[in-house]
């Protein structure tokens, strides 16, 4: 029950009368000489439909004078009804229950009130004595009987915050001090870290969205919890405290650290301030100067210097240098400035670290076999670590410094490692034979197969990884790519028509053709249509099986954003990712029992640009990045291995990571790891998985905090605040929060904003499946 509910059951128990003795009062009479409750009445009279206020004539609000009051009473006024079964309230704002008892004195406005006090009844507390607030809130004969405090900064706080506190409930406010600091916080919204944060991001802009007793309220709370007086001081002192951290700042602090983008002006108010850099311990990184974002940005500085010089180093001792530099830096990962977007530098480095330890393992050893195994086993960390290194980059002063730090111990390790591929598979031949003789494909029922054009090795393992995190089972299968590493030849071979297709001597496009009419694949007519010819299903978009027995789908812009972005694919590469997982998932939905995903070639990405190798155009008839076709008679001193569709044509390939052309930063077609192993990945619904038994079975808010009980296994589960149930970054909550042994957590949604907005109740497992949901309405009373 809240306050303003004991209140109105209170005041309405005045007029309870034994009707054996009594008749029933006419009226309720409700004394207030220091107008007390008068800031509440218009609250209260949407809850009490018969109380009437005593003032000037305004029938809209219920308020006119006595003898208006008299007439109501008497059933001769049409504009005021009292509802049925109720008795007349009747609030008198400055008048004290002894104006009414000296009838003789009484003043003449009040006088046709006076003998009300006779046929009615005054709501009063047990010694005759008018309810105050504090008696009220004190009295446990007709109050609450809480613990509040009697002095004055406490009984002025009381009253403003009053029409705050009558939705606070009557159970939580049992067994608490009730003081100046209770009201004046509940005053200012009931979370005065929140409101001080926000004042420090907002400046004057704060104060002149709140009321002068808001704001009143809100200095009080910081004199008296922080020593800290906000207008007197004023924001850049606060900021100054604020980066400090220091006594009771740090918990503000902390708070601060949770979700600094909700302050997005903090950091600035920041920078405006002279932090104490006299000392050897700012360049060293000590942690009491975590605080200052001037800090961060010379960190930053430092690390992109080390991180250019890297390129005067011999690989080894760039190795070195970038696994120092990760345990310097790796500290500010976890500070508030990587969660602004103000240390990309050092989240980089984490995966730049991970490329020096990948790269100081050589895969120029053994057989194709061999290397393909080293390969598929971590050494796709290294390709993987490049383009999530880049993925946090823009500025071209970043750039710089991370195209150094990868070139200097990725470019040669690529390199040695395509060098030796070649020279492996120009003895012993393709590998592709091989696993084509080991390990024939078939499509089961009900199977669909999603080709995703330029998924390399390291993106599909991410993918994998991300499904099987989600609750699919995963199938791998690893394989070589045919030569050239082009499309044209590629999709053609991960296809179920595959042994409707062979090549031509004439194709110098490495277009393969029907076998069975010559017709070209080229622009996809005739290979959509040898596909739905062997009675697959062509899908244009996520489509159910419909009565058939296998689909094929196209989706996925991976290298068509790789040719058009160059190293930049690597900031798009997780949105791309994302939608091809969508549409595997909504496959799987839609009644396809498998969704096999296949990709016709992977690709070499190198910021600087990949070394180039002379091939004058004279001596091609075509030409592409790593690959070309020769003139007859041109021999120039390049490799070259035959067409996987047609063996009597060849393919020249660049040696090493080399191109035909200058200025690539992504390409493919010749022979590396990078562009010829490959990852296909069968996904299925793991339909047989435990379910986790739980329910949500209580649920209440008071105000924006959420406390839940659940019921069933709940060992591990954490409890979320979401916008939409199945997206992590759709949270509300301050902090995703576990469930406690009994079965209960609490979280808070901090946006005040959201407050009557829907969103959900979210439990969840330590990998991140959900467990349970239930749909809530943001601060309402319960779901």
């Amino acid at each position: 029950m809240t306050v303003m509910e004991y209140l109105v059951q209170t005041v309405r128990a005045a007029a309870v009368f034994n009707p054996d003795v009594q008749v029933a009062p006419s009226c309720i009479l409700w004394p207030d000489r220091d107008r007390q409750w008068e800031s509440i009445i218009q609250i209260l009279q949407t809850e009490m439909p018969e109380l009437l206020v005593l003032g000037k004539y305004a029938p809209e609000k219920k308020t006119g004078p006595a003898i208006w009051l008299r007439c109501i009473l008497a059933g001769v006024v049409d504009e005021v009804s009292i509802p049925k079964g109720r008795i007349p309230i009747f609030y008198l704002p400055g008048v004290s229950r002894q104006d009414l008892r000296a009838v003789e004195s009484c003043p003449d406005q009040l006088k046709p009130l006076a003998e009300l006090q006779y046929r009615g009844v005054i709501w009063s507390q047990i010694n005759a004595k008018d309810w105050t607030i504090l008696a009220f809130l004190k009295s446990d004969q007709g109050g609450l009987g809480l613990d509040v405090a009697r002095d004055n900064d406490t009984k002025n706080a009381m009253q403003l915050a009053l029409y705050r506190l009558i939705d606070e409930e009557v159970e939580l406010l049992k067994g608490k001090h009730l003081d100046k600091d209770y009201f004046n916080t509940l005053l200012t919204g009931g979370d005065p870290v929140r409101d001080l944060l926000q004042w420090l991001d907002q400046g004057e802009a704060f104060k002149a969205n709140r009321g002068e007793n808001e704001w009143q309220a809100f200095v009080e709370v910081c004199k008296s919890q922080l020593a800290f007086n906000p207008g007197d001081e004023g924001v850049l002192t606060g900021a100054h405290k604020l980066a400090e951290k220091e006594g009771p700042w740090h918990m503000v602090w902390e708070r601060y650290s949770e979700a600094p983008k909700r302050y997005p002006n903090i950091p600035e108010q920041m920078l405006k301030c002279n932090p104490p850099k006299d000392t050897l311990l700012w360049d060293m990184g000590g942690e009491e100067f975590h605080g200052w974002p001037q800090w961060n940005k010379d960190q930053e500085a430092l690390l992109r210097r080390d991180l250019n010089a890297l390129k005067d180093l011999t690989p080894h001792e760039a190795r070195n240098r970038l696994i120092d530099l990760e345990k310097r830096h790796n500290q500010r990962r976890r500070l508030v400035w990587a969660d602004l977007g103000e240390a990309l530098l050092a989240q980089a480095l984490e995966h730049l670290a991970v490329l020096a330890e990948m790269t100081a393992n050589s895969l120029a050893a053994g057989s194709s076999e061999e290397m393909a195994a080293a390969y598929s086993h971590s050494g796709w960390r290294a390709d993987d670590a490049v383009v999530q290194a880049l993925a946090y980059v823009a500025k071209n002063e970043d750039i710089e410094a991370m195209t150094s730090a990868i070139c200097s111990v990725y470019t040669s390790w690529a390199e040695e490692a395509a060098l030796h591929l070649q020279n492996a598979v120009e003895k012993a031949g393709f590998p592709e034979e091989a696993v084509d003789a080991s390990e024939n494909v078939s499509y089961k029922d009900g199977e669909c197969v999603l080709f995703v054009d330029g998924l390399r090795f390291d993106l599909a393992k991410n993918m994998g990884e991300s499904l099987s995190k989600k609750g699919f089972l995963l199938k791998e299968r690893i394989h070589w790519a045919p030569l050239p590493t082009l499309t044209a030849t590629g999709k053609p071979f991960v296809s179920p028509v595959r042994d409707c297709i062979s090549g031509h001597d004439v194709d110098v496009d490495f277009e393969p053709r029907v076998t069975e009419t010559g017709k070209s694949l080229k622009g996809g007519y005739h290979f959509k249509k040898l596909i739905a010819d062997a009675g697959w299903k062509i899908l244009k978009g996520v489509e159910g099986p419909d009565g058939g027995t296998h689909g094929w789908l196209e989706s996925g812009n991976i290298d068509h954003e790789g040719h058009d972005r160059g190293w930049k694919l690597a900031g798009r590469l997780e949105s791309l990712l994302m939608e091809i997982e969508e549409q595997v998932t909504g496959l799987l939905s839609a009644g396809w029992r498998t969704v096999r995903i296949v990709t016709d070639h992977g690709w070499l990405l190198l910021p600087g640009g990949l070394p180039k190798t002379e091939l004058p155009s004279v001596l091609t008839e075509n030409r592409w990045g790593r690959c070309a076709v020769l003139k007859p008679g041109a021999s120039p001193a390049i490799r070259v291995f035959p067409w996987h569709w047609n063996p009597n044509q060849y393919v020249a390939v660049a040696n090493g990571i080399n191109c035909f052309k200058s200025g690539l930063k992504y390409t493919h077609g010749g022979l590396s790891l990078q562009e010829s192993l490959l990852l296909e990945l069968q996904v299925m619904p793991q339909s047989e998985k435990a379910a986790q038994s739980v329910r949500i079975s209580d649920v209440v808010w008071r105000r924006l905090r959420c406390t839940i009980g659940v019921e069933g296994t709940f060992e591990g589960l954490s409890l979320d605040i979401r916008k939409q149930p199945g997206s992590p970054s759709s949270s509300l909550a301050l902090s995703v929060k576990p469930l406690k042994k009994n079965g209960t957590a609490s979280v808070v949604v901090e946006d005040d904003t959201l407050e009557g907005s829907s969103a959900f109740i979210i439990l969840m497992d330590g990998d991140g499946q959900l467990a349970a949901q239930l749909e809530t309405t943001i601060g309402g009373s319960e779901a």
